[in-house]
């Protein structure tokens, strides 16, 4: 053999080799065609199943927003009822706050003695009242009484009187009502 035969003989082993090789590939790639094939023989199936899942899902929500619409519905004429309920409290609120600044500025612009002789008239009615009902349900209590009982009792209650105007009086000026002048 000279090397003309030689490098035919080379030549045809790498063709076969290039063959083999080509046929294996081709083999493989066969086969992932196959694959696909049988994945896109499955997919109608498939997409059949998906569709009828959505359909569900779409009327499942369908009956949930109807029904959502019906409960808001319900709901609305109490939402009405709440805003209405929220403007008449707004518009209390602000005439109970007009009042009070109202009456705020009335008692910033009357001076410490008005106030004071107020406060003490206030106390002395409240003193005025305790008494009469105290005295009151002593009468009942006893039924005569001698004069010179009924003179020590009136003492002791002006002594009281007296005693409970100047707690009145310390009351105030602790509170800073009735100026040091009194």
């Amino acid at each position: 053999m000279d090397l003309t035969g030689i490098g035919v003989l080379l030549i045809g082993v790498a063709f076969l080799v290039l063959a083999v090789f080509l046929a294996r590939v081709l083999n493989q790639t066969a086969k992932v065609v196959d694959g696909v094939g049988k994945t896109i023989e499955r997919l109608p199936d498939q997409l059949d199943g998906v569709i009828k899942e959505s359909e569900q899902l779409i009327q499942n929500s369908n009956n949930t927003l109807a029904d959502v619409n019906v409960k808001l519905g319900t709901l609305t004429p109490v939402f009405n009822i709440v805003g209405d309920v929220g403007e008449v409290t707004g518009k209390l609120t602000s005439s109970v706050h007009d009042f009070t600044l109202t009456a705020k500025k009335k008692i910033d612009t009357t001076d410490e003695d008005t106030r004071n002789k107020r406060l003490g008239g206030l106390y002395g009615a409240s003193a005025l009242a305790y008494y009469t009902i105290r005295s009151g349900k002593e009468r009942k209590k006893v039924k005569s009484t001698s004069t010179s009982n009924l003179y020590m009792s009136g003492e002791q209650r002006m002594f009281d009187v007296n005693r409970m105007k100047e707690e009145a009086k310390e009351a105030a000026r602790i509170h800073k009502h009735v100026s040091d002048d009194l």
